[in-house]
């Protein structure tokens, strides 16, 4: 009995049943053929065209995906025996007319990437799942520090690459880099205008006055039988001089931009980046310092101590309704698609780096593209792929069936009736 569970399955039933009906006009014509000669001419007409247009429309559909009744019959079983040139021709078909270069970049130009990620990133649902999304997986990353092997490798692998830094000469290249062009001399005026306001300050010139009365303590003289120490007073007066004198000597240096102060300075730092990059001594003595802050226990603690604390202290935020973190990220997610939607020029630069990126990835695997489909095709099972494309496609080939039962029968007809008009019996 066949099952009707499907659309093709009853597609096929319906073309079949096409076919029987024809036969069974065929029998009914031979049936009238002596009580209704004319009538039955028609009727035989009809059925036999249309029962060898169903026939050889059958016969033409099944061909395509096995052989007709299982008979060997040249040029059937079309798609599993070329399977292999199917894969072909279909990769290199949609390689060509659905992934070349300049179809995918103006489908690309025309989706306007920027301007649905702006969208995307301000909708405050997006913003939640991508802000929770990347604590999840922040907390399983920091979560990994508290095994003790992942933490060993951490510290083992941090050290390792601390032993490998030439501190000297990178931070002599530092150095230069932050004092160049004219850089080094802002940098002493600013130094310079900190000292002074410093100065300027009450406590300090307290603290000073209070240094040096005390050195000036020992100072006593007996005036009339009572001894008097002028260490206050002396205190501050030279702290008053001493602020004045700093301050006078720095706004000379500031308005002078060939003070011989600035000359001494610029001498004196290009000195300390010559040292720091190539003099031997201050290399090894920044190697000594390196290897023995490494070595010492303190640091070894203090790193752990920090670790934990961070983590403990994430962990705890994570888990919180009142999350910081994930308030920030939310915030900083709607501010960021807010600032990107109001920005042109932004989303226009990041589609130019979309349209630029999306060029040669297009060259690069549109061509492994269309090799996965050939071998993907090529390894598919004959059933199964008769199967799969007798599923998507089978149904409206039993149109061909149908339509080819019908047009047949009334093609016959016609040519019956041509033959009796032009034909003389």
């Amino acid at each position: 009995m066949f099952k009707l569970d499907t659309p093709l399955a009853r597609m096929k039933a319906i073309a079949s049943g096409l076919l029987l009906m024809a036969a069974a006009l065929y029998v009914t014509a031979l049936e009238l053929a002596h009580a209704q000669p004319v009538f039955a001419s028609y009727l035989k007409a009809f059925s036999e065209a249309a029962m060898v247009g169903a026939i050889a429309d059958w016969f033409a559909v099944t061909a395509l995906f096995r052989r007709p009744l299982g008979l060997p019959i040249p040029h059937t079983a079309i798609i599993p025996r070329n399977k292999a040139r199917i894969g072909t021709n279909l990769g290199e078909f949609i390689c060509t007319y659905f992934l070349s270069r300049e179809q995918v970049l103006a489908k690309v130009g025309e989706f306007d990437t920027a301007k649905r990620l702006a969208e995307w990133l301000s909708n405050p649902v997006h913003a939640t799942a991508l802000s929770n999304l990347s604590l999840r997986l922040a907390s399983h990353s920091v979560g990994a520090l508290r095994d003790e092997r992942v933490s060993q490798f951490v510290r083992s692998t941090a050290f390792a690459r601390l032993e490998q830094i030439d501190l000297a000469r990178i931070s002599g290249q530092l150095l230069e880099v932050l004092t160049d062009d004219g850089r080094a001399q802002e940098v002493l005026e600013g130094v310079l205008d900190q000292i002074d306001l410093m100065m300027q300050s009450e406590a300090t010139q307290k603290r000073i006055a209070d240094l040096i009365a005390a050195e000036l303590d020992i100072l006593r003289f007996n005036i009339f039988g009572k001894e008097i120490s002028f260490s206050g007073v002396a205190g501050t007066w030279t702290s008053d001089k001493l602020v004045k004198r700093i301050s006078t000597v720095i706004s000379e240096v500031n308005e002078d931009p060939e003070h011989e102060l600035r000359k001494h300075f610029d001498e004196q730092l290009l000195a300390l980046v010559a040292k720091l990059k190539d003099d031997p001594a201050f290399r090894l003595r920044a190697s000594q310092l390196r290897a023995q802050l490494i070595q010492h226990p303190a640091l070894h603690s203090y790193l752990t101590g920090m670790v934990d604390s961070v983590v403990d202290w994430f962990e705890a935020d994570i888990h919180s309704d009142t999350s910081t973190l994930r308030q920030q990220l939310n915030a900083g997610v709607l501010k960021l698609g807010e600032a990107l939607n109001e920005d042109p020029a932004m989303q226009s630069w990041i589609n130019e780096q979309v349209l630029a990126l999306a060029g040669p990835m297009v060259e690069r695997y549109r061509a492994q593209i269309g090799d996965y489909i050939r071998e993907r095709i090529e390894q598919w099972n004959e059933e199964e792929l008769v199967e799969q494309l007798e599923a998507q496609v089978g149904r409206d080939l039993q149109f061909i069936r149908i339509n080819g039962t019908l047009v047949g029968g009334i093609v016959g007809v016609l040519i019956h009736v041509g033959t009796q008009v032009f034909v003389p019996g």
